[in-house]
């Protein structure tokens, strides 16, 4: 498997601005903060609308986005991968905490909005744009260099578990959990 993610990258790998664009939406300078925006938003939306329990997703979502270093950090201590040719030599690579970072801000901030938005067009815009900007970061990482491809698909399917649970947690499969106005 290493041998064809190394194949993969050395196709991929084109370093330009464009990428790195991408790859910089998942830098904790600029997702936690849509995150918290986010945050901020629904918590209000939550309290001034009466819903019980207003401040459980919001707290809910914070704690998930804390767990992101507490979770990626030691898997990276663990398995030591070292970074592409363009990175400068050392480990650490596996899995990407960009990657992570971005899925689990982004992801959570579209699993708060979600109930918000009234219908089935926004709510299915907003997934397809949380997608959207997800794929755009690995892409970005994986073009620019700073990871290989395996590292993202690594973050996504720990961040597919995460972003799961914080659904099942605040009970979203139920339409009796709808917020009222």
């Amino acid at each position: 498997m290493l041998r064809a993610d190394e194949r993969v990258s050395r196709a991929l790998v084109h370093p330009d601005r464009f990428s790195e664009l991408l790859a910089d939406l998942g830098n904790i300078q600029v997702a936690v903060p849509v995150l918290a925006a986010v945050l901020a938003y629904v918590a209000w939306r939550g309290r001034h609308s009466g819903t019980d329990r207003w401040w459980l997703p919001p707290t809910a979502a914070a704690l998930l986005m804390a767990l992101v270093p507490a979770l990626i950090i030691p898997i990276k201590e663990l398995t030591a991968r070292h970074g592409t040719s363009v990175m400068p030599p050392g480990v650490g690579y596996y899995p990407s905490g960009h990657t992570a970072t971005a899925a689990v801000a982004y992801g959570s901030a579209a699993l708060l909005l979600f109930p918000w938005l009234r219908t089935a067009y926004a709510r299915r815009e907003l997934l397809i744009a949380c997608a959207v900007v997800n794929v755009g970061v690995g892409f970005g990482l994986v073009r620019r260099g700073y990871h290989w491809p395996l590292d993202v698909v690594a973050s996504w399917c720990l961040c597919a578990v995460l972003l799961s649970s914080l659904w099942l947690f605040l009970g979203r499969g139920t339409p009796d959990d709808e917020p009222t106005e």
